[in-house]
């Protein structure tokens, strides 16, 4: 039998778990860790999940596991701010005492995760960064906590917002600041950048966060972890926090983020369908990406526009994307959508009632009377764009509206020619802290429309890290695809994981690990050359399955 990547992740090449070391079923990260302990927490969650139900690994073990990375890593990054760690421990011995019976919860019987803090946990502090909210304990679940409870997940604790979510730096009153991993003097971007942050520390397998603008797919590219936005009304906002805003909220979407691809499927299962309570959350099943063959895809790519011009290293790693997948036999070509480059001023005036309205009302309503400089700066930065843009009068609004339907019905016809789309997710790779703050100085969006045309058009959008720079921060690759076709989205990352090797330790706050990366680097070359020799007899693995 060939070992396919695949079937040597779920298990086949064997995997054993004994007091000093566990294989890794990713072929990055084979045998090179120090513990067990280190390599729990570095496989991915689908593994882990494996594991426990098999009893090869307890659920107390995992989740002892993590809790020793959070604390050796949060010191440094802040990105976990409510560690529900009695609880965890709890929850998991009861896991592992229902094995024992032969109960199964659920695909993620026993595995840990952590939740954004915008979504209400029931038991544990949320607050959305706002100073509002610094004791607020809620008495009930929102949809994404109990859909992953109620798969078996262990809720390790809270992650790190900006307040309200508005900014792109994760920093508040309540907690203070998130540091990236790959660089402590830079950010993890946000809104979702201590979830972002921690997963790619090794301190959690698999989170959930949200994107209105970017917020899941940038602090994945900033952090080199996997990040999925779904078609907006895939998963349910039912427990948000967010204020509640008409045109936000059409733009918004909950989403997995993890250290792999295929973790992004599990978590995707797991949450998606309507709860009764999110009127915009639909019935539309999911279609599985081990079924898409990318040799008959056809797919287009952008490394610029004509707004926006990526650093050399961010197209670079474009273009290398673009040809990986020719490699792998689908067809591609330069292609950008019509309309693209204007999305961004657009989606700043469709979103400046909700900012400039909503807001304040989200204030008032979680009686926060002090507000982080980041969400001042953010307001005044909105409002001098709308004075370049042209503020909202009933006319503009409607002219506008009229533009945002017509790029989605244009993207809905660029999809009928093209199966997928590669574009760069962010400018640069992570910036240093305070940046966004320089922005108010000379406002422009120009490269917003990389991540937020997609939120304008509800199509899913993955990135996945397929570079590094320089500096040795993560360069990702973001995928989009047609609407409710998440499948495609995932089968193409999964390609471009595999072929550039995705998540890498940082070193920064992993000690050991940077040798660690550099050995999983020469192996991953290794593994790679191994697959493209078997792409060129003539076979396709998509997700590990043999398409003939």
């Amino acid at each position: 039998m060939k070992i396919t990547r695949r079937r040597f992740m779920s298990g086949a090449a064997g995997m054993a778990v004994g007091t000093s070391l566990l294989q890794f079923p990713h072929p990055c990260l084979a045998k090179y860790a120090g513990s067990a302990a280190n390599d729990l927490t570095q496989i991915s969650a689908t593994a882990l999940a494996r594991l426990i139900r098999k009893r090869k690994a307890s659920s107390a073990e995992v989740v002892e596991a993590y809790i020793e990375r959070i604390k050796a890593v949060n010191p440094k990054l802040n990105a976990i701010v409510q560690l529900a760690e009695e609880q965890a421990m709890k929850r998991a011995r009861s896991a592992d005492d229902a094995l024992a019976r032969g109960e199964i919860w659920g695909p993620l019987h026993g595995v840990p995760v952590t939740i954004k803090d915008e979504f209400e946990t029931k038991g544990i502090v949320s607050t959305i960064g706002t100073l509002g909210l610094k004791d607020h304990v809620p008495k009930e679940d929102a949809t994404v906590v109990k859909r992953y409870k109620s798969a078996g997940a262990i809720i390790l604790g809270k992650t790190n917002v900006p307040e309200l979510l508005w900014a792109a730096e994760t920093d508040n009153y309540v907690y203070g600041r998130t540091n990236n991993p790959y660089d402590l003097k830079r950010s993890p971007n946000g809104s979702s950048g201590g979830e972002a942050a921690i997963i790619a520390a090794g301190g959690s397998p698999l989170g959930v966060g949200s994107d209105a603008g970017g917020s899941i797919r940038q602090p994945a590219h900033f952090c080199g972890i996997a990040g999925l936005k779904p078609t907006t009304g895939r998963i349910p906002m039912t427990g948000s926090l967010m204020p509640h805003c008409p045109t936000l909220s059409r733009f918004d979407a909950a989403g997995p983020m993890s250290r792999y691809v295929e973790d992004l499927w599990l978590g995707l299962k797991v949450l998606s369908g309507p709860d009764g309570c999110d009127p915009d959350a639909l019935p539309v099943p999911l279609q599985n990406p081990r079924r898409v063959n990318v040799e008959k895809l056809r797919i287009a790519y952008v490394t610029h526009d004509a707004r926006a011009e990526p650093t050399p290293e961010v197209q670079k790693a474009v273009r290398k994307a673009a040809k990986a997948l020719a490699r792998a036999g689908a067809e591609v070509e330069e292609a950008c959508p019509p309309g693209f480059e204007e999305t961004a001023d657009l989606a700043v005036a469709l979103l400046a009632d909700d900012l400039q309205l909503g807001l304040p009302e989200a204030l008032t309503k979680y009686k926060t009377k002090k507000i982080h400089p980041l969400l001042s700066s953010a307001l005044s930065f909105w409002a001098k764009l709308m004075e370049k843009i042209g503020e909202n009068t009933p006319e503009r609004t409607l002219e506008r509206h009229e533009q945002w339907r017509r790029f989605c019905s244009d993207l809905a016809k660029f999809f009928q020619r093209y199966d997928a789309f590669l574009c760069p997710p962010d400018l640069t790779p992570a910036w240093e802290h305070d940046t966004s703050l320089e922005w108010e100085e000379n406002p422009d969006v120009n490269g917003w429309e990389f991540v937020v045309a997609f939120n304008m058009a509800g199509s899913p959008a993955a990135v996945v890290r397929c570079a590094t720079s320089r500096e040795g921060l993560p360069i990702g690759v973001q995928v989009a695809g047609p609407n409710w076709r998440e499948d495609i989205v995932l089968a193409v990352a999964q390609v471009l994981e595999d072929e550039f090797g995705g998540w890498r330790p940082p070193g920064v706050v992993c000690p050991g690990n940077s040798a660690l990366a550099q050995r999983a680097e020469v192996k991953h070359r290794y593994d790679a050359f191994k697959t493209r020799k078997y792409l060129k007899r003539g076979a396709w693995i998509a997700f590990g399955e043999k398409v003939r």
